[in-house]
Order: C-alpha cells, then sequence, then structure tokens
C-alpha cells in the first residue's frame, strides 16, 4: 500500500472521529449522567393497545429544565443512533409525528421525569426494539436512552402475538387440611391498562369468595389479579378450579385463555361401609370401603359382633358357610389423620338358592292372589250388570202390560152370554179348573162339540 494512500484513509479516520465527538458533544456535556427505567420486553396482543413504563433521570435535570425553552420525546424503531433523516422515528411529541401506527400517546409527563407511552391498535409488524429519546431546546439536553448498559439490553422489545399467556395460578398451599382456609391468586398480563382482561372462576365452592384489582409489577407493568378464599371440606379433593382471562380487543372476537388447579386436601377416613359380594350365598366376600387422604397408607380392621379383639386385617375378608361365620361384621379404616368405623354388616349365611326358591314361591302366592282377586272383581262386575239389564228389562215388560191393561178396553163375558163393555176393571182370579158346561143353544146333524166355557170373575173398581 502506497503511502500516500495511507495518508487518505488515515485522514478519513480523523474526520469521522471529529465528525462523531462533534455530535456526542452536541447531544450532552462529558459531565452528564442520565439513565432510564423502562421493561425489557412487553407482550401486546393483536388489536389491543400496550403500555410502556418508562422514567429517566439525568444530573442536573431542574437546572436544565429551567434553561429549556422546550422538552420533547422521541421514540425511535430498531435503530438507537438518531437520524430524522433515516425514517426511524416512529413518535415525536414535539410535532406529534407518527409513523407507521394509527395513534400514540405519551401518558407521562416529561418535566417530572415521566416518559412512559402507549402505542394503540398494535399489529403483528409492530413488533420490533425501540429506543427513548430526550430533548431539551435549546442546546441544553439530547440524549438517546438505553435502560441497561448490556449491549444485547438496549432497550425495550415490543413483541405482538395472537393469543395471551395463560394466567398464572398459585395455591397458598399444595395440600390443605380440610376445614381450613385455601387461598388461590390468579394474575393476569394487562400490557393495555385502558382494556385490561376480566378474570372468571368456575367449579369452585359456593362459600368462595373472590376479589379482583389492578396492580402494578416491579418493572411497572400492570397485571389484573384475583384472589379466592374459601374453607375446603373433604369433598374438595382432586376438585379441579379454573381460572379464565379475556381479552378485549379491536377484533370480532375476545381472547380467552385459562389455567387449571387441582386441590389436594389432606382428611382421615371418610363414607366408611361394608360390601358383601354376592349379596347372598355360602360363600361371600366383605370388602371394606372409604375415601382418605392419603389413602396409599389406609389400614382395615374387621371385627365380628360380640368379639373384643379383630379377626382380620386387609381391604377384603372372605367368609364360607360355618355355623361359626355367619353373624356382623364391621371394619374400621384408619390413616396418620385418623379413623373411621364402619355400620355392621349381617352375614346369614343363607344359599342363593334357597333365597331364590323363598323369593320365587312368594312371588308365585303374590301374583296368584293378585289374578285371582282380579278375577272375582271381573266376573263380580259383569254378573252385576247382567241382572241390572235384566231387572230392567223385567221391569220395563211389567210397565207395559200395566199400561195396556189400564188403557185397553175389556169386553167381559157373563154366565148369561151377555157382553159388557167397561173402561175400569178389576180382574179377579181365573180358575182353569173349573169348566162348566153350558146349554147346547143350537144343534147340527154334523156332531158339532158342545161350547165349554172357563168362570171369569171380574169386579168393577
Amino acid at each position: 500500500m502506497s503511502s500516500t494512500l495511507r495518508t487518505l484513509m488515515a485522514g478519513n479516520q480523523l474526520t469521522s472521529f471529529i465528525f462523531i465527538s462533534s455530535v456526542l458533544v452536541h447531544t450532552h456535556s462529558a459531565d452528564d449522567i442520565y439513565s432510564a427505567v423502562m421493561p425489557q420486553t412487553v407482550t401486546a396482543l393483536t388489536g389491543s393497545c400496550v403500555q410502556i413504563p418508562c422514567t429517566f433521570d439525568i444530573s442536573d435535570f431542574e437546572d436544565k429544565r429551567k434553561r429549556a425553552e422546550s422538552i420533547y420525546g422521541i421514540w425511535t424503531k430498531t435503530k438507537s443512533q438518531f437520524a430524522e433523516k433515516d425514517g426511524f422515528i416512529a413518535f415525536n411529541s414535539s410535532e406529534n409525528i407518527i409513523r407507521g401506527f394509527s395513534d400514540i400517546q405519551m401518558t407521562g409527563n416529561l418535566s417530572e421525569r415521566n416518559c412512559t407511552t402507549v402505542f394503540y391498535n398494535i399489529m403483528k409488524n409492530h413488533s420490533d426494539l425501540y429506543y427513548f429519546r430526550l430533548e431539551m431546546k435549546p442546546n441544553v439536553f439530547e440524549a438517546t436512552f438505553n435502560p441497561s448498559t448490556d449491549v444485547t439490553k438496549k432497550t425495550v422489545r415490543i413483541n405482538v402475538t395472537d393469543s395471551p399467556e395463560p394466567p398464572e395460578l398459585k395455591l397458598s398451599d399444595q395440600r390443605v387440611m380440610e376445614e381450613t382456609t385455601v387461598n388461590l391468586r390468579c394474575s393476569a398480563e394487562a400490557p393495555c391498562p385502558k382494556q385490561p382482561p376480566t378474570i372468571s372462576w368456575s367449579n369452585i365452592p359456593k362459600s368462595a369468595h373472590n376479589t379482583t384489582q389492578l396492580q402494578e409489577k416491579p418493572d411497572k407493568t400492570q397485571s389484573v389479579v384475583s384472589k379466592l378464599t374459601f374453607k375446603v371440606s373433604y369433598k374438595d379433593h382432586k376438585r379441579n378450579i379454573t381460572c379464565t382471562a379475556t381479552y378485549p380487543r379491536n377484533t370480532p372476537d375476545a381472547s380467552t385463555v385459562e389455567t387449571i388447579v387441582m386441590l389436594r386436601v389432606l382428611f382421615p377416613p371418610k363414607e366408611t361401609h361394608v360390601i358383601i359380594t354376592p349379596s347372598v350365598g355360602t360363600n361371600v366376600t366383605l370388602t371394606c370401603k372409604s375415601r382418605a387422604s392419603p389413602s396409599n397408607d389406609l389400614t382395615y380392621t374387621w371385627y365380628k359382633h360380640g368379639e373384643e379383639t379383630p379377626i382380620a386385617w386387609g381391604m377384603k375378608i372372605n367368609l364360607t358357610q360355618t355355623q361359626n361365620q355367619t353373624g356382623s361384621y364391621l371394619c374400621i379404616a384408619q390413616n396418620k389423620y385418623g379413623n373411621q368405623s364402619s355400620e355392621e354388616a349381617q352375614h346369614t349365611g343363607q344359599s342363593g338358592l334357597s333365597h331364590l326358591v323363598i323369593f320365587g314361591c312368594t312371588g308365585g302366592l303374590l301374583a296368584f292372589f293378585l289374578l285371582s282377586a282380579v278375577f272375582f272383581y271381573t266376573m263380580r262386575k259383569k254378573a252385576s250388570r247382567q241382572a241390572h239389564v235384566i231387572g230392567s228389562d223385567q221391569a220395563e215388560d211389567k210397565n207395559r202390560d200395566t199400561m195396556d191393561i189400564c188403557t185397553n178396553n175389556v169386553t167381559a163375558i157373563s154366565k148369561n152370554g151377555e157382553k159388557k163393555e167397561t173402561d175400569d176393571l178389576h180382574y179377579g182370579e181365573i180358575d182353569f179348573s173349573k169348566l162348566q158346561t153350558g146349554h147346547k143353544t143350537e144343534e147340527h146333524s154334523n156332531n158339532v162339540s158342545e161350547t165349554e166355557y172357563s168362570e171369569l170373575q171380574v169386579t168393577q173398581r
């Protein structure tokens, strides 16, 4: 390389150094000490907003603020080196410049060292690094702040996602004793405090009480925290409780995420009882059932009615048809928190066949008596209906005869052969055994038989 070329390169480097030095001197003096506090990363939800909490401090701030005619903040994107001509300015409070966003508002007061800013209607392409710059005019202070001296953590990063993180759900104790109070805490990030998520609980006891509020975290970001409190019983063991966070946003659908936690309740044996299988028979198995937590250390002890010492240990015992094994049995379940005794169970020792025979005979007799009762009831009702019909017919015939007698003109024949008509006659009894032979009134040559008359007694009413 020629000496002329080396001289030219050295001149260019010197010129660049002088230019950069002049920029730095123009931005702030060597004695200025400045820093900013903001989260290293914030997660935003598409269609919502994101708030970047921001505070700063510089040496002799009050003196600089009094000398400055104006103070304003700028947010640049991707590059920390401020260069308006490069087009990396996202927001400039002095000229209300907004680029690439529908709206950006600096909600913090710069005169009080607060540079908090809200970015609205966040979209996926807004994910990037963002740098804050403070300018105090004229020529009082100008600097771009980095919240960390680590080059990999120079400023805040905004990550935009379509679905938020599930809420964080914590129990005060992983295992709680029955009849004690349990506390659950569910927290959901609130990147947009103007549209915070709502928290709801499901599958909780009716006695549960909850409170919800918006809280600030150490890095100045916010979250919604809901606390749930209730007294547990043994029935709450293995209960799944769900905390659901619903995020509103400027999209057709809200975004919902949830977290589930299972309760672990410690309690002594409950609901202890004996099961006999089969229910009848000469050889049966007695099983002791009980609820307890923990259940892996449950022990079972068997007693027979009238005996003070245990007869067996274990969840199950087998009984056969012997005279000394019939009777009442009970079991006692125990874990480290207590014990409980079951009710007595009766073992009669009767075979299943005898029971089937008894049950069959009893059922047959009941069916027979029932059918017999139905049959006799039906026949009796039928006979009663027929008697009613016959009686009605006879009464109708009798009434008809009576009407005929009372209404028809009766021609009575007297003893001397005379006819007498009457409208109201009373008939006496007719004696058909007494036949009277009348006198011959006329003779015929051809053996005409004699006319015979019966005697009819008629009295006038």
